[in-house]
């Protein structure tokens, strides 16, 4: 038996601090899960909290200390590895000893399984199980990866006083090189689109290069929406010789966090292509990346290296884990939102896992508080909602911008500022008051909203982890900022680790009910919703190239429908709600064909 992962899911990345530690948590399962690495300063209290906690030396990295960014990531990763590792061995130990802890590590993996199979066989052989199953997890049991996410935009150039760092010193160089210079043997995930420096920059570590065996110390995923540019970039760093070990293909509007909107292509469709070009995409990557390797005098492999494909946002049910597995072939499936009701998995404050319980469809929303200028995925009722509300109410507007890893802005100031920031919103009201009688009520108050929505994430993503862990928060009052895909609507309960994952297989049901429409079905209202909305908050001139977007949105659309309806006709899922879907279907094809495209001015 080949040595391989034992799930056929993974935990992706959730804010700044929902996963800060879920590999202590549950990397002993053997399940994979990822950590932001991009604030140093959340990273370093958990550093203490969890050398409090295992009893281990701390000393602490001071913000005064050259690189201390790097250092502080790179002493948390290799603190998490050996908590990691330790665990890992406990809970070997356990279950080799203890039949009923056996049992309930076997209720959890994949039915279709060979482990699983093993496993089961070496219980049923003989009372005598523990050296048989202690030989065997020894030979074919690995700990879940501890990977790391870096979303590539978030690399803000850093000064000392007045004089710019070299770019080495950037926020996400600096997190890539806390990475790089870890003991870690898994995964840097790059989310968030193509940063050609920071790519260049990964040419610095060993790690990211194959051995003589074409074997990888440390492996690049990269978060993608489409074939296109993951061809772009895979090539891209393959002429570097850097190999992407996966791409991972995640729902634009469906899934968590920032929305990073395709234009209109869906991921049923989006799926396809990839299932079709893979071994294009790894022999374009393979030639490539040869040819480097050959110029920069380090082995080369003699054949291409594994690719995987992965995919998330929007799954809800095992029928649906299982029916993307098959169709697409696709090697991992990642469970974000649900994810955030399992404390055995995720750091949620109490208060904020009791509101995404309580949370319904109508609460969930795409809103525009991200200070990127990206859409973003929230729910109604944070506390950060209601402390900016009464901000607002008495006429106060803006952050004070402690963390400023988002203050990438440079409309003002060559330093940064962030769009969520007082600084930039009293330059930003001042612009719009000068231009008031110039505007209608209507774009006037449309246009001062898209100011003052503005949140301060660098806090508020990581306000959840403090409260949960008891952690004092410092500076001005900020409430927490949550981030879930639109898919938690439909779970509305606390669950247990084990609980969620029998779900995930099918041998357990944590929905209280049937209404949750079919993960493509609801990310295709997301995007006709999307569409919708974008043309009449839409307040700028209207050109022919932004008539053009807007027109091959819907035309994107309409391929997508044709795309399901053929599939649905065909497979062999879904076979109790396909009359339903297929009705679906037809009613958005109507609602896309009554969107008016505005003509241009």
């Amino acid at each position: 038996m080949k040595l391989k992962p034992i799930h056929n899911f993974h935990i992706p990345v959730m804010g700044l601090s929902y996963t800060i530690d879920s590999p202590i948590k549950v990397a002993q399962y053997g399940i994979s899960s990822v950590i932001s690495i991009i604030d140093d300063e959340i990273i370093e209290k958990m550093s203490k909290k969890y050398s409090e906690v295992f009893n281990l030396s701390y000393e602490g990295i001071s913000n005064k200390i050259e690189d201390y960014r790097a250092k502080r990531i790179t002493h948390y990763l290799d603190m998490v590895d050996n908590i990691v590792s330790q665990k890992f061995q406990d809970f070997k130990n356990e279950i080799s000893k203890n039949s009923q802890s056996l049992k309930d590590f076997i209720a959890m993996l994949p039915s279709a399984s060979d482990f699983k199979d093993s496993l089961n066989h070496l219980l049923s052989k003989t009372d005598d199980f523990s050296e048989a199953v202690k030989q065997f997890i020894d030979e074919y049991f690995q700990p879940g990866e501890i990977d790391v996410n870096i979303m590539t935009k978030v690399d803000k150039t850093n000064y000392h006083k007045n004089e710019a760092l070299p770019s080495i010193y950037n926020d996400a160089h600096s997190a890539l090189r806390g990475f790089g210079n870890s003991k870690l043997s898994s995964s840097l995930i790059l989310s968030a689109g193509m940063n050609p420096r920071l790519y260049s920059y990964l040419e610095e570590f060993e790690d990211f290069y194959p051995d003589a065996e074409g074997h990888l110390k440390k492996k690049v995923t990269l978060k993608v929406s489409d074939f296109r540019s993951a061809m772009i970039q895979g090539n891209f760093l393959a002429k570097k010789g850097i190999w992407v070990s996966e791409y991972r293909i995640e729902s634009g509007l469906n899934c968590g966090g920032h929305a990073f909107a395709t234009e209109g292509l869906l991921m049923g469709p989006i799926l396809e292509e990839f299932k079709q070009k893979k071994e294009e995409l790894q022999q374009s990557a393979h030639q490539l990346m040869v040819a480097a390797l050959e110029q920069k005098g380090k082995p080369c492999p003699s054949q291409p290296m594994e690719i995987k494909i992965t995919v998330q946002g929007g799954v809800g049910t095992a029928e649906e884990h299982q029916f993307l597995l098959n169709q697409y072939q696709v090697d991992s499936i990642g469970w974000g939102s649900p994810f955030l009701l399992v404390p055995e998995a995720t750091t949620v404050d109490a208060d904020t896992r009791a509101l995404l319980a309580k949370s319904k469809e109508k609460d969930f929303y795409i809103s525009n508080i991200s200070p990127l200028g990206v859409p973003f995925n929230t729910v109604r009722g944070t506390t950060n909602e209601f402390i900016q509300k009464e901000k607002h109410d008495q006429g106060r507007h803006g952050s004070s911008c402690p963390i400023k890893l988002l203050a990438l802005s440079t409309e003002y100031s060559p330093k940064g500022t962030c769009t969520a920031s007082t600084k930039h919103q009293k330059i930003k009201f001042a612009e719009l008051e000068a231009q008031r009688d110039q505007l209608d009520e209507a774009t006037y108050e449309k246009r001062k909203a898209k100011i003052t929505e503005k949140s301060c994430l660098c806090v508020g993503l990581a306000n959840s982890a403090y409260l949960d862990h008891g952690i004092k928060i410092k500076g001005e009052k900020q409430g927490v900022v949550v981030c879930p895909g639109p898919n938690l609507a439909y779970f509305d309960k606390e669950v247990k680790l084990s609980e969620m994952v029998q779900h995930i297989y099918g041998n357990a049901n944590v929905l209280p009910d049937q209404r949750r429409p079919n993960l493509f079905i609801n990310e295709l209202k997301l995007y006709v919703d999307y569409l919708e909305k974008e043309i009449d908050d839409f307040t700028d001139e209207i050109t022919k190239s932004q008539v053009k977007k807007w027109n091959a949105f819907k035309d994107n659309l309409n391929k997508g429908i044709a795309y399901y309806q053929d599939l649905f006709a065909k497979t062999s899922y879904f076979k109790t709600i396909s009359g339903k879907i297929n009705q679906q279907l037809d009613e958005f094809q109507i609602k896309i064909a009554q969107i008016e495209i505005p003509k241009t001015n």
